[in-house]
């Protein structure tokens, strides 16, 4: 196969950092392809874990060519704090990690403005990263942005900065915040533009050039599927196109080139910030499921809402993906659980549906029908062949795969790289 795509089915913090960490050592060029520094993806090395934001999970296999699609919006700065800290960890970036020229940027005034419009909503936070993501997003669609390529030649930067300045600041003020603490200066993005040029390239006709050569491709997808700006829990989603067709459309790669979909699903579900939680534990065995996942967000810190797996968000994820084989991960958490609880269903009103409702209201009324499953006590960690995992969690996953309609081709049980039994 030589295009891969993986992504994550649920609302994001699936462990996609982990997967995509294993699978670069059988692709050759390794794709982020939307969201922006509002994405944590994890990785956990003998014993080392690192954090990254922006530049692709995969950049720790030392062979592996990393690519910032032209679907991420790009802060500068956190992508070059990325690289100083890898490189101070020994990762060798040189020759090896590009950043699309077309992809936009992320300017200090949406930062600002995200923060005020989330200060500013009523009947509801949504739960932004405040990461500027959403604003950034917003100016790309009204054609107001500012590229990456703009950001190299100094006549076109004051053109785009300043077409757009004064609007800018009268939204600022709008809101209430002070827009004399807005920092969009010409020389401030020079500067930036000077420390990213080494990594700017035509990144579409790199992956161009990769798919003719039968180069083997790999897509990152960032944030999950049920977080999608249209096919999530709309409005309490993220900025971004999080399903397939954003990997697609972010990349460049046409959708005919595509091989091989994953996707990768939590053993039980989490969820940060507001929205609808059908299978919310908000109680000691959630607090449990929190304690042992350490289910703190990688961006924010925030804790993670915990509940058991829902099926019926699940299959839908993979309905509209496509999704060819699931990746599962922590199941390593629930070992010790005398029962665990699987929604196959919910109920609304006298009523029962095992469809996904459009409308995050309705969602937030649904009553999850439970199917309980006998759990295991052994611990898993350091199992490696899936004959020998405990009769009961071979039982679980068989479940989730009749449910969700796709086969798991791989169980993580544990945080490291070597964690990870495939079938």
């Amino acid at each position: 196969m030589t295009v891969t795509a993986l992504l994550g089915l649920q609302w994001g913090d699936e462990g996609k950092g982990k997967m995509v960490d294993i699978l670069s050592a059988e692709n050759e060029f390794i794709v982020r392809c939307q969201g922006g520094s509002n994405a944590g993806h994890t990785v956990k090395v003998q014993g080392e874990t690192t954090v990254l934001h922006l530049i692709p999970s995969g950049v720790l296999s030392p062979k592996a060519v990393c690519v910032i699609g032209h679907g991420v919006v790009l802060d500068p700065a956190q992508f070059l704090d990325e690289v100083a800290t890898l490189e101070g960890k020994g990762v060798d970036v040189t020759g090896r990690l590009f950043v699309s020229d077309r992809a936009h940027v992320v300017l200090p005034f949406h930062k600002l403005l995200d923060q005020a419009q989330e200060d500013a909503r009523q009947g509801g936070k949504i739960g932004t990263t405040k990461r500027g993501i959403g604003p950034c997003y917003e100016e790309k669609a009204s054609r107001q942005g500012l590229r990456v390529l703009d950001l190299l030649d100094e006549d076109r930067l004051k053109a785009r900065l300043g077409a757009a300045a004064d609007l800018r600041k009268k939204r600022l003020e709008s809101l209430g915040t002070d827009a004399q603490g807005l920092d969009d200066t010409v020389e401030l993005y020079l500067e930036l533009g000077r420390k990213l040029k080494p990594y700017v390239a035509d990144t579409v006709a790199m992956l161009h050039d990769a798919l003719n050569e039968g180069r083997k491709i790999f897509l990152e997808g960032a944030q999950g599927v049920l977080l999608d700006i249209d096919l999530g829990t709309y409005p309490y989603v993220t900025s971004s196109t999080t399903n397939i067709g954003g990997l697609i459309s972010g990349s460049g790669i046409p959708a005919r080139a595509l091989d091989q979909t994953l996707g990768v699903l939590k053993a039980y579900t989490t969820r940060v910030g507001s929205g609808p939680f059908p299978t919310e534990l908000a109680c000691e065995v959630g607090q449990g499921l929190r304690d042992r996942g350490a289910e703190y967000g990688a961006t924010t810190g925030r804790p993670r809402r915990c509940g058991w797996f829902d099926a019926v968000g699940a299959r839908f994820a993979v309905q509209v993906n496509g999704v060819d084989k699931i990746l599962l991960t922590k199941s390593d958490v629930l070992s010790g659980c005398e029962e665990i609880a699987i929604c196959t269903a919910y109920k609304v009103g006298d009523k029962v549906t095992k469809r996904y409702p459009a409308d995050s209201e309705d969602l937030s009324k649904v009553e999850p029908i439970y199917e309980t499953l006998p759990g295991w006590t052994e611990d898993i960690s350091d199992t490696r062949n899936y004959v020998d995992l405990p009769a009961n969690m071979k039982a679980y996953v068989d479940r989730i795969e009749e449910l969700c309609g796709a086969p798991v081709g791989a169980i993580s049980v544990g945080p490291g790289r070597e964690a990870i039994i495939e079938r």
